[in-house]
C-alpha cells in the first residue's frame, strides 16, 4: 500500500498543497481531480519523488521512502505528451527502464513482448514510435511504464493530447489494463466524466486540499459542498431559506418553495444552497415550475432543456424554442452540506 502522510508545498510564497493525506492499495486506482493550478501534477511529481515536499512522509507498504532517489522508489509514469525516445523503436522504448535496472536481453524479450501484448500493440516492437497515432504512442508510453512491474503506477493526463473518440476507446482498454496488472495506480486528470471512468476512489483537491473523497457514485450523488457541485456540474444550484413542512424541510427560493432532502439541522430562515438535477423534473400539468423554453440540446438518449428561469433539465422529448413547459419534482431537492451562509 502507499501512504501519503500531511504533504505540504508552497509556490511563490503560497500554499499550494495543504497537509495531503491518502492511501492507494495494490489493484485500486485513485484519482486526483481538481481544476488547472490545484496541485495535482504537483503532488505526483513529490510522490515519485521528482520534488520535494516541505513537510510530509510517503510510504509504500509501511516503509518511508520520502529520502529514496526517484530511480529506486520502483515508481512508472505516463505523461500527455508520451516522453518517448524517437530515436528508439517501441521494443526499445519500453525495455528502456529494464536496461536500466540490469535485467538480462531474453528477460527483456519476454518481459516487452508481455507488455505490448497487454497494451494490444503485439507485432509493433520494430516500428519507430515517429511512425505511430496518437493513441498507440500512448500504449507505448503506458507499456514502458508498466514493464520493470512499478509498485506504483502514476498518469499525469495521459489521455489529454487525444481527440474524444480515442480518448474513450483508450479509457475503457486502461480500466482494463490497470485491472489486470493490478498495480497501485494514481490518475491525475480535471476532466470529472473520465474520473469516473476510471476511478475506484476520487480525491478532489481545491485551494490545496482533499475538499472530497469517496467512489464516483459517492462524489457524485453527494458532493457535500457548493464548490464541489459548480465544479462537478451536478445540476442546477437553487438558493433560499429554509422553511418547516409537513413531512420534509422546505426550501423557499425564487423559482417557489420545494421540498427539501437535508440531513443537517438548519433553523428556520437559515440560507442554505441546494442542488435540483436535471433528470429529477418532469412534465406535469399541476407541476410546481412552469417557464419559458430558450434552447434544447440532443444528447443522444434525451434533450437537454434550457429555459427563461436559469433552470437546465433534460426531458424525453424536445419541446418547442419558445414554448411553455410545466414540471413537477421527481425528488426533493439536495441540500449541500456546511453551506448555511451565502
Amino acid at each position: 500500500m502507499l501512504q501519503v502522510t500531511n504533504i505540504h508545498k508552497t509556490y511563490e510564497g503560497r500554499p499550494l498543497l495543504e497537509g495531503i493525506s491518502f492511501t492507494v492499495a495494490r489493484g485500486e486506482t485513485v484519482c486526483l481531480l481538481g481544476p488547472s493550478g490545484s496541485g495535482k501534477s504537483t503532488l505526483l511529481r513529490i510522490i515519485a519523488g521528482l520534488e520535494e515536499a516541505e513537510e510530509g512522509r510517503v510510504y509504500w507498504e509501511g516503509e518511508d521512502i520520502t529520502a529514496v532517489p526517484p530511480h529506486r522508489r520502483r515508481m512508472g509514469m505516463v505523461f500527455q505528451d508520451y516522453a518517448l525516445f524517437p530515436h528508439l523503436t517501441v521494443a526499445e522504448n519500453v525495455a528502456f527502464g529494464l536496461r536500466m535496472q540490469g535485467w538480462s536481453p531474453q528477460a527483456q524479450q519476454e518481459r516487452v513482448r508481455e507488455v505490448l501484448g497487454l497494451v494490444r500493440l503485439t507485432g509493433f516492437e520494430a516500428r519507430r514510435v515517429t511512425d505511430l497515432s496518437g493513441g498507440e504512442q500512448q500504449r507505448v508510453a503506458l507499456a514502458r511504464a508498466l514493464a520493470p512491474r512499478p509498485h506504483v503506477l502514476m498518469l499525469d493526463e495521459p489521455l489529454g493530447a487525444l481527440d474524444r473518440a480515442l480518448r474513450e476507446e483508450l479509457l475503457e482498454e486502461l480500466r482494463g489494463i490497470l485491472r489486470a496488472s493490478d498495480v497501485a495506480a494514481i490518475y491525475v486528470t480535471h476532466d470529472q466524466e473520465e474520473a469516473a471512468a476510471i476511478a475506484d476512489r476520487i480525491l478532489i483537491l481545491h485551494d490545496g486540499k482533499i475538499v472530497r473523497a469517496g467512489t464516483p457514485f459517492e462524489v457524485w450523488n453527494d458532493p457535500g459542498s457548493l464548490w464541489v457541485a459548480q465544479f462537478l456540474g451536478v445540476g442546477n444550484l437553487l438558493f433560499g431559506e429554509c422553511r418547516p413542512g409537513f413531512r420534509s424541510p422546505l426550501l423557499k427560493t425564487s423559482l417557489g418553495e420545494f421540498s427539501l432532502s437535508c440531513p443537517h439541522c438548519h433553523e428556520t430562515g437559515t440560507r442554505v444552497a441546494a442542488v435540483l438535477r436535471p433528470s429529477a423534473v418532469e412534465e406535469h400539468p399541476e407541476g410546481e415550475i412552469r417557464s419559458r423554453v430558450t434552447d434544447v440540446v440532443f444528447q443522444r438518449e434525451h434533450f437537454r432543456v434550457s429555459l427563461e428561469n436559469g433552470l437546465s433539465v433534460v426531458l424525453p422529448r424536445a419541446p418547442q424554442i419558445g414554448e411553455v413547459v410545466t414540471l413537477r419534482l421527481r425528488a426533493p431537492l439536495q441540500c449541500l452540506e456546511g453551506v448555511t451562509e451565502l
